[in-house]
């Protein structure tokens, strides 16, 4: 599976580059695939961490990548992980919009910590 997030972290910006937020989350939509079944998602977590520690595009969007990635990943596994976006409510006021997005399953953060100056925005479950 390391190689296989590897792969879509290469691919991501062309999966889901020029597309708006709702198809860029479509591609975490996946249903559990058996050869994936029982993978925790801790390893998970840190494959992906691994796969994005120096990305090539979207490096400005590197929680989010890890997020898609996180998500689809353990979404195969057979968790039931949350995306969660947030805001810098303060940063409303200037120039550019600080966001950051974590994987949460079972109510704790797997993968990205929640930053202490994010408000809490929206919360994405695929159906």
């Amino acid at each position: 599976m390391r190689r296989l997030i590897w792969w879509h972290a290469r691919l991501l910006p062309a999966i889901v580059g020029g597309r708006d937020l709702q198809a860029v989350l479509r591609y975490t939509d996946v249903r559990p695939d058996p050869a994936f079944a029982g993978m925790p998602a801790e390893a998970i977590a840190g494959w992906v961490m691994a796969a994005t520690r120096k990305p090539w595009l979207m490096r400005k969007r590197r929680c989010l990548r890890q997020g898609l990635l996180g998500m689809r990943f353990m979404r195969l596994a057979g968790h039931d992980p949350e995306l969660h976006f947030g805001i810098d409510r303060r940063s409303l006021a200037g120039p550019t919009v600080a966001a950051h997005c974590w994987v949460v399953l079972a109510g704790r953060p797997v993968l990205n910590d929640i930053l202490e100056d994010m408000e809490p925005l929206h919360v994405w479950r695929p159906t």
